[in-house]
C-alpha cells in the first residue's frame, strides 16, 4: 500500500469520523507516523445528513476531504480501504488493499444501523447513515411522487405519498419535521395536480415520548411542534413487520407505504479479531478504560460511538453523538504527548455540552444545563452550533448561503434526481398500470 518504513511510531486510526480526525488533528506536530484508513475519502458532518435527504443541502456542502483536513501533516498516509482484521499478537492489520504493521492502533469505526435482528426490515428499509443512503432517500421521495402524479389507483398514490419513520430520536424528529415542511411550503408547488393532504407522515416510536435522549421539557416541545406541522405520532409502537409495502406493529397497526426510513437505532460497528472479551455483547462496543484503552490491550485504544468507557455518570457508556467522540479524539491525542514522554496519562473526563434537535423553521428544543427551552431561540442556537462545527469555510459558507436562501424563499433547491435509486420489487402488491 505503498507507505514507507519509519523509525518512528506509527499510529494507525481507523475511521475518519468526529472522533478520528479530532485526535488526529492533535498528532500535527508529534513524531509520529500516522496513518489514516477509511471506506470514504471524505469526512461526512452527519448532523445534517437529513438535510441531504429531504433536498434541503447538496451532500457536498457536509463532506469534506480527509487528506484536505490532515494535508499539513509532514508524515501522514491515508487510504481508501476497509480494516478486515486486527492481528493484536503480530501488530499487524489485514485490509482491503494489504497488510500493515502498528505501534499504535486507534479504532474509531463508529456505528452502524440496528435492526435489532429483523432480516426483512433491514433488507427493505431505507437507513441514513451515510451520504449514499441519505441520496438514495432523496431520490425515492422526489420518484414517488413523479410516479403519484401520473398514475390513476387512488390506493397507489396514496402508498407512494405514505411517508413512514421509525424511530423518533434527534434523526427521525428532524426528519419529520423536514419533509412536513416540504409538504407545507415546496411541494404544493412543484406538484400542483395532486392532493397533498394525501401526504402522510408518520413517526413511530418504541417508547412513549419523542427524543427520549433529552429531558421530558424537550420531548414535550418537539412533539407538540410535530404534531403542529401534521405529524402523525405513534408511541410505545414497535414494528414488527415491513414487507416493501405492508407496515405492521405489535399493536395492530397497519399501514401501506413505499418510503419506510429506519433511524430506530444504531450498534457498534467493530473489526475483527481483537478479542470478544473486550466486546461488549449487547451494544457491540469496546469496552475501554479511563484512558480510552481497549481493555486487555497496552497499544489499542477505542474512541467514540464504538468506546464504552461506563463510569457512575454514565453505567451506560457515553451518548453517541459527536460531542464526546470530539472530546475523547482530541484528549487521545493529548494523551500521545504524554504517551511518547512517559508521562501519566490524564483520564478521559466528558464534559456535556447540551443537546439539540430542530423541528423545522423556526422551531427547535435544547437542553444546555439546567436550560430547558425551545421555539425561535433554540432553532436560532441550533442553527449556530451546526454551522460552526462545519469542519471546512467553505462547507460553512455554502451551509449557509442555502439556508438564507431557503428561508427567505420557502424552498429547498436541491431537489434534483441526480441518479435514480432503484427500489426493490415488491412481491406482495405489483405496481399498477398507468
Amino acid at each position: 500500500m505503498n507507505i514507507p518504513n519509519s523509525d518512528l511510531p506509527r499510529v494507525v486510526i481507523v475511521g475518519g469520523g468526529f472522533a478520528g480526525i479530532s485526535m488526529a488533528k492533535k498528532l500535527k506536530h508529534l513524531p509520529v507516523q500516522l496513518v489514516m484508513f477509511d471506506k470514504h475519502n471524505y469526512h461526512t458532518f452527519q448532523p445534517l445528513l437529513y438535510q441531504v435527504s429531504t433536498s434541503g443541502l447538496e451532500p457536498d456542502s457536509i463532506a469534506y476531504p480527509l487528506r484536505k483536513i490532515m494535508k499539513n501533516h509532514k508524515d501522514f498516509y491515508f487510504r481508501l480501504a476497509e480494516v478486515e482484521k486486527i492481528h493484536s499478537e503480530t501488530n499487524t492489520i489485514t485490509t482491503s488493499i494489504g497488510v500493515l504493521s502498528y505501534d499504535y492502533l486507534i479504532i474509531a469505526t463508529g456505528t452502524k444501523t440496528n435492526y435489532f435482528g429483523n432480516e426483512e426490515i433491514e433488507h427493505n428499509a431505507m437507513p441514513m447513515k451515510t451520504i449514499p443512503q441519505a441520496l438514495n432517500i432523496r431520490s425515492l421521495i422526489l420518484q414517488n411522487f413523479e410516479k403519484a402524479s401520473i398514475t390513476n389507483d387512488d390506493e397507489y398514490r396514496k402508498a407512494l405519498l405514505n411517508f413512514v419513520l421509525v424511530g423518533a430520536g434527534p434523526t427521525g424528529v428532524e426528519l419529520a419535521g423536514a419533509l412536513a415542511e416540504l409538504k407545507r411550503n415546496v411541494l404544493q408547488r412543484d406538484y400542483p395536480d395532486l392532493n397533498l393532504a394525501d401526504m402522510q407522515i408518520h413517526l413511530l416510536e418504541g417508547v412513549d415520548r419523542v427524543l427520549p435522549p433529552m429531558s421530558k421539557t424537550a420531548s414535550a416541545k418537539a412533539d407538540k411542534f410535530l404534531r403542529d406541522l401534521g405529524v402523525h405520532i405513534h408511541l410505545n409502537t414497535i414494528v414488527t413487520k415491513y414487507d416493501g409495502l405492508n407496515v405492521e406493529t405489535k399493536d395492530g397497526l397497519h399501514l401501506k407505504a413505499h418510503t419506510f426510513i429506519w433511524s430506530a437505532g444504531v450498534t457498534g460497528n467493530p473489526v475483527v479479531g481483537v478479542t470478544e472479551n473486550a466486546l461488549h455483547e449487547k451494544v457491540r462496543r469496546y469496552i475501554v478504560d479511563q484512558y480510552n484503552r481497549v481493555q486487555g490491550y497496552e497499544n489499542i485504544f477505542a474512541i467514540g460511538d464504538i468506546a464504552l468507557m461506563m463510569s457512575e455518570e454514565y453505567p451506560k457508556g457515553h451518548p453517541q453523538v459527536a460531542q464526546p467522540a470530539i472530546q475523547q479524539g482530541e484528549n487521545l491525542g493529548e494523551n500521545f504527548k504524554r504517551l511518547l514522554k512517559n508521562q501519566p496519562l490524564k483520564p478521559f473526563v466528558y464534559k456535556d455540552k447540551g443537546s439539540m434537535a430542530t423541528i423545522g423553521r423556526n422551531k427547535a428544543v435544547a437542553d444546555i444545563k439546567k436550560l430547558r427551552f425551545g421555539g425561535f431561540f433554540a432553532w436560532f442556537i441550533w442553527m449556530f452550533v451546526h454551522l460552526f462545527s462545519l469542519v471546512g469555510f467553505r462547507n460553512r459558507v455554502i451551509v449557509f448561503f442555502n439556508w438564507m436562501y431557503s428561508y427567505i424563499n420557502f424552498d429547498k433547491a436541491a431537489r434534483l434526481i441526480i441518479r435514480p435509486f432503484s427500489v426493490k420489487k415488491k412481491e406482495v402488491e405489483p405496481e399498477p398500470e398507468l
